[in-house]
């Protein structure tokens, strides 16, 4: 009885597989089912693209691709470089005399105008002394005139004493004796004024003094740093704010010296930043150093960046895309058919209907690709769009072009 039950299972089996043969590749005999089926699953059958000597190896579908030709164009010379912006002008504002900071008027960010009051010192000893010193200058203004009053008075005794000589009133050495004090007043009268100017440029100095402490900003611009706070004692030439101007932003950065003959002032740069979403500024080259840098071959370089909206900000990061000024003929390929394996840059010529990477060396970046300076001639046909998926060998499908189907042959 067990025997009959798995004969009856075996037939059922064996059936049961023909049909799902059959179903899976219809036409074909029902032994030939099985195989049929899993070969219709892997390749995609007749009706499949690419089921045939375009296929790909392992049975794998053609990609779709575009492709264009390589050629030459007109390109200007450009080179990409990175860098920091700073503000064309940035001043330390510092006290020239010593002191405790009374009031510090301005904070971080505030707008300030060329001439205005950001700080105060103390200044009453300042202030006594200024008094102490009018005071001075007043007893040497009082001794002044004593002693022009004494030289007056010995200038009309010499006269008198001549005049007596003549007559032979007095002796010579009398009248020698008033001549002496008339001299002396004469020189006391000299010391007097001497004593006033000196009395009087010691007040000036302390009133400059008093002046400094009450410190302006040098330039129209914003407060980048506060250092200090009101109750500081600070010394002649501490930092107490930094203004910044950010009208005009710099970008200083290196440039190799193959690259920095062919610069010149004036030369425009594009300036992306990437901190406001990769938004794009003009410039221009403004300075160029004479000096290189012996350990990098390479000179400073200054570009100016336009800022009146005050948008960029001091120490954003910057990427600039140089204009050399040159123009010249070069092969560009498009910028997605670039592809790199490893550190080796190259693109996927197509070869009938296949693909084939071949190094190449790549040169400057255009607006419409990159240039390439060995690897390639002019007229090969390259993949763009698809590029960067491919494989060596791998057969592909040009977009708008269908593939030769596997029974082609047989419907014809």
């Amino acid at each position: 009885m067990l025997l009959i039950v798995l004969l009856v299972a075996s037939v059922l089996a064996v059936r049961f597989y023909r049909v799902q043969g059959a179903q899976g590749n219809p036409g074909q005999p029902g032994s030939e089912g099985p195989r049929a089926g899993q070969s219709g699953q892997r390749g995609g059958g007749a009706s499949q693209p690419g089921a045939g000597p375009g296929a790909n190896p392992g049975g794998a579908r053609p990609q779709l691709v575009e492709v264009t030709s390589v050629g030459r164009e007109l390109i200007r010379e450009q080179i990409s470089l990175v860098g920091s912006l700073k503000p064309q002008e940035q001043v330390e504002v510092a006290p020239k005399v010593a002191g405790r900071v009374e009031r510090i008027l301005v904070r971080v960010g505030d707008p300030v105008r060329e001439g205005q009051l950001v700080a105060e010192l103390e200044g009453v000893e300042l202030e006594q002394q200024v008094l102490r010193a009018e005071a001075s200058l007043a007893v040497t203004q009082a001794v002044l005139a004593q002693r022009q009053a004494e030289l007056e008075n010995a200038s009309a005794e010499e006269m008198r004493a001549a005049a007596l000589l003549a007559q032979g009133l007095i002796s010579l050495q009398a009248q020698q004796t008033v001549q002496t004090r008339a001299r002396v007043s004469e020189s006391q009268l000299n010391l007097a004024e001497a004593q006033v100017r000196q009395a009087r440029a010691e007040l000036e100095e302390l009133r400059i003094r008093q002046k400094q402490t009450r410190i302006y900003s040098p330039l129209s611009g914003w407060v980048g740093r506060r250092y200090v706070d009101p109750g500081a004692m600070v010394n002649s030439g501490t930092p107490l704010v930094n203004v910044l101007r950010l009208s005009t932003m710099v970008a200083e950065v290196s440039v190799p010296e193959k690259d920095l003959a062919k610069l010149r002032v004036g030369n425009r740069t594009t300036v992306t930043i990437d901190a406001l979403e990769g938004r794009t500024y003009e410039g221009h080259v403004a300075r160029i150093s004479p000096l290189l840098d012996p350990a990098t071959r390479s000179g400073l370089v200054e570009i100016e960046i336009p800022n009146p909206g005050g948008e960029l900000k001091s120490s954003m990061f910057a990427r600039i895309q140089m204009d050399l000024g040159t123009v010249r003929e070069a092969l560009v390929v498009p910028r997605d058919a670039v592809v790199l394996r490893g550190q080796q840059a190259g693109v996927n010529v197509l070869v009938s209907d296949r693909v084939q990477f071949r190094s190449i060396q790549t040169g400057a970046n255009t607006p419409d690709g990159i240039e390439v300076l060995q690897g390639l001639q002019e007229g090969t046909t390259v993949v763009t769009r698809g590029s960067q998926g491919l494989k060596d060998g791998d057969s592909v499908v040009i977009q708008g072009q269908r593939p030769i189907s596997a029974n082609s042959g047989s419907r014809s």
